[in-house]
C-alpha cells in the first residue's frame, strides 16, 4: 500500500472534498481525503492496480488542478 499527498488548486468547499474523495475511491483508492482549506488530497492506494498518474488524471477530470 502506498500513500501520497497531492497539492490541489481549485477546491473551495466541503463539496469539493467529497467530489474528489468519491472520484478517487471509485477509481480504486483505498482511502482518499481531501482538505480544501489546506489544498491537499491524501490518498492511500495499491500501486499494483492504481498509478499516481491515474490519480492526478482523475482529480483533473473533476475540474481541479494538481500542482504536485
Amino acid at each position: 500500500m502506498k500513500k501520497a499527498t497531492f497539492n490541489v488548486k481549485g477546491m473551495h468547499c466541503k463539496s469539493c472534498e467529497m467530489i474528489i474523495g468519491e472520484s478517487l475511491t471509485d477509481l480504486g483508492a483505498k482511502k482518499a481525503k481531501a482538505a480544501w482549506k489546506a489544498g491537499t488530497v491524501d490518498v492511500e492506494y495499491d500501486e499494483k492496480t492504481l498509478s499516481e498518474q491515474q490519480i492526478k488524471d482523475a482529480i483533473k477530470k473533476e475540474g481541479y488542478e494538481v500542482v504536485k
